[in-house]
């Protein structure tokens, strides 16, 4: 950092006052990362990248307060959650703050389907409280008993329960959400229904989400399942038949081909060896009606009650992203994509996709409602070797019809070919951050139009 750097960081934590700032460099650089390195090539690009100062904002007026003296000493802020994304979503590229929200944890209220709670509120720790009052999260990601919900509506798209009700970026999946702008006097913006969308998956680069709104599901009993299958194509043929079969209630239908089970850890018992699995979520009054439309296609290896407890690891710590961190523990030498199906073609794809790369692809597969009709996501888990042939892959999967959200960029733009950074968020991130303080360089079409 140049002396003037410098200078201005202390004129910064000076105004701050009695807000909690960490500087030891350590901590900062540790807290500065999150889950690149899922990418060889995001991990050669954001290793050490790093901010100069976390700030703990304690509630809504220190974030206020902060944003407010970062507007006036033009100092980068990097809004930071749990730290669960993998695309560099929280990693500052230009030093700065690292605001971390997870102080802002309040739930306000809990009502008959919907919950309006802190922006730093642990995903967990928001589903247990639904779940006392008879309601759930309608969805959540792999990383639930970390994630932060402003975090996951930052940095997500969706994950388990997702098969029933879609992504966030679905109308009716977030409710609304109430941000801080980044200038010398901040506003509080209230973002209602599709407005919300200025902010879902802009990697914090369009306003500080401070508060949000978000739709409650009954709570069911849920049954962790394992179904073990002699071919990977019969785990997602019956994958799909039960994501069609709109009678059974179901929160995750995820095929995995063999060898991807053998780096289970505690799931390995239920995982034999060379069988491809489908791993299921089933609401208990439906687990009769699963197993009817199995039949004797696989065996169930598994039927438990799902546990969340400290102790253990539930089912859906094996499927979505998971997948591949199960994989990563062992070998590093591999990474991963993220694929969408076309919906009127899915087996057929699969197949051709297996066809086409039997070795160096391993299928991953997350049945998921996209656009109100039943697809597959895929996360394959990837033989790496080099970034050409990586994109190679990419290429020879979109010229056959199957969409590709590359994990291996860390802008908003570039990361999906299907969900883009339109225009609405870009006009929004003029009005709500107009020096182009946050997250600077995650949205590369913007260019601010002040100094």
């Amino acid at each position: 950092m140049t002396d003037l750097a410098a200078y201005a960081l202390d004129r910064l934590v000076a105004d701050l006052g009695d807000i909690p700032v960490v500087t030891e460099e350590k901590v900062v650089r540790r807290r500065s990362r999150d889950f690149f390195w899922y990418s060889p090539i995001l991990d050669a690009q954001l290793d050490g990248k790093s901010a100069d100062v976390i700030v703990l904002p304690r509630d809504e007026q220190d974030v206020i307060r902060i944003a407010s003296a970062c507007a006036r000493h033009r100092m980068p802020i990097t809004v930071r959650g749990g730290g669960t994304g993998n695309y560099g979503q929280a990693v500052p590229l230009v030093g700065g703050v690292l605001l971390d929200i997870s102080g802002l944890e309040s739930i306000e209220w809990i009502r008959p389907g919907a919950m309006r709670v802190g922006a730093g509120a642990k995903m967990h720790t928001l589903d247990a409280a639904a779940q006392a009052q008879g309601w759930e999260l309608r969805m959540h990601p792999s990383t639930k008993r970390m994630a932060t919900i402003g975090g996951f509506v930052a940095g997500g798209s969706g994950g388990i329960g997702s098969i029933t009700y879609g992504g966030l970026r679905d109308p009716g999946n977030i409710l609304a959400a109430r941000v801080v702008t980044v200038e010398e006097e901040p506003r509080i913006i209230e973002l209602r229904g599709d407005a919300a969308q200025k902010v879902n998956r802009a990697y914090g680069t369009t306003g500080i989400i401070t508060a949000l709104e978000m739709p409650l599901a009954p709570a069911w009993k849920w049954i962790d399942v394992v179904v073990a299958f002699d071919d990977f194509i019969e785990a997602a043929a019956f994958g799909y038949e039960a994501a069609l079969a709109d009678g059974i209630v179901k929160k995750v239908l995820s095929p995995i081909t063999w060898p991807l089970p053998s780096y289970f850890g505690a799931l390995k018992p239920s995982c034999p060896d060379g069988k491809s699995v489908l791993l299921a979520m089933i609401a208990e009054p439906s687990l009769d009606s699963f197993k009817s439309l199995l039949g004797g296609r696989g065996t169930i290896t598994l039927e438990i009650p799902t546990d969340e407890s400290p102790s253990r690891v539930p089912l859906y710590e094996y499927c979505w992203n998971h997948t591949t961190l199960q994989v990563l523990k062992s070998d590093r030498s591999v990474t991963y994509l993220q694929c969408l199906y076309p919906h009127d073609r899915v087996l057929e794809k699969v197949a051709e996709m297996r066809e086409l790369f039997p070795d160096e692809v391993l299928q991953h597969l997350e049945f998921i409602r996209f656009g109100g009709r039943v697809t597959c996501s895929s996360l394959p888990v990837i033989r790496y070797t080099n970034a050409d042939r990586l994109n190679e892959i990419m290429r020879l999967h979109e010229e056959r019809g199957v969409f590709i959200a590359n994990p291996h960029v860390f802008t908003v733009e570039d990361g999906s070919r299907y969900k883009r950074a339109d225009a609405d968020q870009l006009g929004f991130k003029h009005e709500a951050d107009p020096h182009g303080l946050l997250n600077p360089g995650k949205m590369r079409s913007f260019v601010s139009k002040r100094r």
